[in-house]
């Protein structure tokens, strides 16, 4: 951080966030708020002055709580600037002023309890999204005691007790009486690889969440190894336990490591620990585990516990997500555009990812990963011209009445339109994906697609249903999944009916009712609209308006005395071939069951219908 800080093409606003952001790829618009510190960073020379005459003292951050700081601190060592800021929730130099004693003792002048915010316009081509994550709160599991025992830490407050930096200079203790523990024990995936609340299924969503996470946060195996291996060194009699379901070890060399921990002699226990208990005389920790290896259960008495809490998303990512119109995971990670083509690539054209935003990772696979969008970044930053593919939507102004609808749909903030003012819908093409949505919801026909057209969609509707309609099954496909899992279940001959006709759109949100009422007016008897899988739709969240449309038709024919079941939804993907042909084997099943006088009377009742 120091070495950017002083590098003439780098600029760090620290102490800052993004208020907005606006524009295209090549052309972003940034609007920054600098916080006011209340302190002159271009004139500290942080020699620490005030710090001393300061008599608020508050926990500090950077020290987990294990260490303390005053009002006006440097956030952590080797900050950048390297200059105080004043927390002026705890300060007492507010208006009216109760203290100023910093204020007072600064020889140079230098603190401003008037300064105000600053707003920074700034003008870029490219963004690259390193929010980094945050660490999980182990407090919802309760049963290892870490809101009651003092002996009981997460792995962060452990790191810094063992830091030569942190609150103890580096002396191991333990928080209770300050001794060196002898016996400590680790237990991993706190947080991590859990998939309900207390195992219940029918947890609501943030019961499940405060329970744990279900995926591997990726770190906390090795970081245990290696803090097991630094405790050896340091401390060779200290006797350590590992508490794991699985150790996973799959990097470069962390199977060597995990090798010498265990010839270091710490003990590898196969299985999660029920409860820990504390004993009320000795301060010790007793913990019950059932040894998976060894097929019984144990008792432990330790010294300290420490819970290896895993990873999560940082508190201002559903913030960067809305600014920058991005989608995420069910995880809450940002989601990239492909996982193997585009890594680092986000839907929006000229935001690209790094680091532990797009998913938990240690820091080699965070210098890989921020090294990979720094390159994409430079190939935009260094073009003259952008090129963009030729299947964007266009408006006509003679036929638009500017009610913005389309404004609304757009995924990618592509169309500029104000129903207020009636204002006529401009695309800006650099913005532009082209998955159709807007298209599709467009009540009165005045976007039109460059290529998969209403008519060129319609002509392929016509053609399939030319012959036989009432043996066929047409099939929209979205080109990103659906169509591609089609195409994996055909080069894997998995079986099913060959009668599906596929119409390929690039994304589901392209298909309008129209499309869908044409192909049963021509005598289809049933009709299957396929795309991304809901939260991993390839244009953020158009496939969302795919399923408002479709919850429309089926009402419609319902009220028409039409069977919604004639009109098939189903999310795959690339990978779910299989899914694919048991999706088609079930749309057989229900066209066997459509009668000729059915068919005959959705015509009728669409022909009257207009």
């Amino acid at each position: 951080m120091m070495d950017a800080g002083r590098h003439p093409r780098i600029k760090l606003l620290a102490y800052s966030e993004i208020v907005s952001v606006s524009g295209y790829v090549g052309n972003f618009s940034v609007r920054v708020r600098k916080k006011a510190r209340y302190v002159d960073e271009s004139a500290c020379t942080a020699c620490g002055d005030c710090a001393k005459v300061c008599p608020i003292v508050v926990p500090n951050e950077f020290e987990v709580g294990l260490g303390s700081r005053k009002a006006i601190y440097i956030p952590f060592p080797q900050a950048v600037p390297s200059a105080y800021v004043i927390d002026h929730a705890n300060c007492l130099g507010d208006v009216p002023i109760a203290c100023g004693k910093c204020r007072d003792i600064c020889e140079i002048k230098c603190i401003d309890f008037d300064q105000q915010d600053q707003i920074i316009n700034l003008d870029v081509g490219a963004i690259i999204v390193a929010t980094g994550l945050d660490v999980y709160d182990p407090s919802a599991l309760d049963e290892y005691g870490y809101t009651r025992h003092e002996n009981v830490v997460t792995s962060l407050e452990f790191e810094r007790l063992i830091d030569a930096g942190g609150p103890t200079g580096g002396h191991l203790i333990r928080p209770s009486d300050r001794k060196p523990p002898k016996r400590i024990g680790f237990i991993q995936c706190v947080g991590s690889r859990t998939l309900s609340g207390n195992g219940d299924p029918s947890a609501s969503s943030g019961q499940r969440l405060s329970r744990g996470r279900p995926y591997c946060s990726n770190i906390c195996c090795m970081n245990t190894v290696k803090d097991s291996l630094l405790l050896k060194d340091h401390y060779p009699d200290t006797d350590i336990s590992v508490f794991y379901m699985d150790i996973r070890a799959f990097g470069k060399g962390f199977e060597d490591l995990y090798r010498r921990s265990k010839e270091a002699g710490v003990k590898y226990i196969r299985g999660l620990p029920g409860e820990v208990v504390e004993d009320p005389v000795s301060g010790n920790l007793l913990l019950t585990v059932d040894n998976t290896t060894q097929g019984r259960v144990e008792q432990h008495e330790l010294d300290m516990v420490v819970l290896s809490i895993g990873l999560v998303p940082s508190e201002d990512q559903a913030h960067i997500k809305k600014l920058l119109t991005l989608s995420q995971t069910d995880e809450g990670f940002l989601l990239e555009s492909h996982p193997k083509l585009k890594p680092v690539d986000t839907p929006t054209r000229g935001v690209y990812l790094a680091g532990c935003a797009e998913g938990p990772k240690d820091i080699k696979d965070s210098v890989t990963q921020a090294s990979a969008a720094a390159a994409r970044a430079q190939i935009v930053l260094n073009s003259d011209k952008l090129k963009v593919e030729a299947i964007t939507a266009c408006v006509d102004r003679e036929v638009c009445t500017g009610c913005g609808l389309c404004a609304k749909v757009c995924p990618y903030s592509a169309i500029l339109a104000d129903s207020k003012t009636k204002m006529i819908a401009q695309v800006l093409e650099a913005k532009c994906a082209g998955c159709g949505a807007c298209s599709a919801e467009c009540r009165f026909d005045a976007i039109t697609m460059r290529h998969f057209s209403d008519a060129a969609l319609t002509a392929q509707i016509d053609a399939a249903l030319a012959e036989n309609p009432e043996n066929k099954i047409v099939t929209f496909a979205c080109n990103w999944c659906s169509y591609a899992g089609a195409d994996y279940a055909g080069v894997s001959r998995m079986q099913y009916p060959p009668n599906a006709r596929i119409i390929r759109t690039m994304c589901s949100g392209r298909i309008d009712e129209d499309f869908i009422l044409r192909a049963f007016q021509l005598g289809a008897p049933v009709v299957l609209v396929s795309g991304c899988h809901y939260a991993d739709c390839h244009y953020i969240n158009a496939n969302r308006w795919t399923q408002k449309r479709v919850d429309r038709l089926w009402d419609r024919l319902e009220r028409k005395g039409i069977r919604p079941e004639r009109l098939q939804l189903e999310w795959i993907s690339a990978a779910e071939g299989a899914k694919f042909a048991t999706v088609m084997r079930e749309a057989e099943r229900i066209r066997q069951g459509v009668t000729p006088e059915e068919i005959e009377l959705t015509r009728r009742v669409l022909a009257e219908e207009g």
